[in-house]
């Protein structure tokens, strides 16, 4: 996030980014979803564990995400970094085995530079944090990039998400015999969370759980 949209978020009196009634970050009413209790959120793409998630992507929570990823609302990297948090949490497999590393999928540099910022890098680091002062001790880890474009996915069905994002997606960092948890933000159809699975996987990664803030209702399976 950039230094000035920080000032601005400190200084200026803004309303509840969700309902906007109210002069806070968020009222009670859109923070309630994102407390909620962790669940999967369907039947995963072919080579991906089940996502969970804490919330339904709909209603303010749409607002939200808006405000947070588009218009310079900084503060609600906490918010929403505490519901990753929760959906990571739940996500994790039992047992004794090394600690998770948390890799999120990629935003195009396109999109964080008129950003400003990069949104889902700025939740995980929230995330992590949270989590570690619970005692869950996971580390992040900057592990993937986009190649090149990748066409809006608004509109597109699960088909041709995936097409679209068909080797989109490499990695930059050494992830070789690593447990991984990979993130986003939202799951629509899992094409994102699929083609970034696909990468850590050919490069000797085991990615053993999937998490996200949020979920696309959806009517039938993925």
């Amino acid at each position: 996030m950039s230094v000035l949209a920080d000032l601005i978020d400190l200084l200026l009196p803004q309303h509840c980014a969700g309902c906007g009634q109210h002069p806070v970050l968020l009222c009670d009413a859109c923070a309630r979803p994102l407390r909620a209790a962790a669940r999967p959120a369907g039947q995963a793409p072919a080579g991906l564990p089940p996502p969970w998630t804490v919330a339904a992507y709909e209603g303010p929570l749409r607002t939200i995400l808006a405000a947070y990823k588009e218009r310079g609302r900084a503060a609600l990297a906490v918010p929403l970094g505490e519901a990753l948090a929760t959906a990571v949490h739940a996500a994790l497999p039992s047992g004794p085995d090394p600690p998770p590393v948390v890799v999120w999928v990629p935003s195009g540099r396109r999109a964080v530079r008129r950003r400003g910022h990069d949104p889902l890098r700025g939740a995980v680091d929230v995330a992590v944090r949270r989590l570690r002062a619970d005692g869950v001790p996971v580390t992040a880890l900057d592990a993937l990039r986009q190649r090149g474009r990748v066409a809006d996915q608004a509109g597109l069905s699960a088909k041709e998400r995936a097409a679209n994002l068909k080797g989109a997606v490499e990695v930059r960092a050494d992830v070789a015999g690593r447990r991984l948890v990979l993130v986003d933000d939202v799951v629509t159809t899992g094409a994102s969370l699929a083609e970034a699975a696909r990468a850590l996987r050919a490069a000797g990664g085991e990615v053993t759980a999937a998490a996200a803030i949020a979920a696309t209702p959806r009517h039938r399976p993925w």
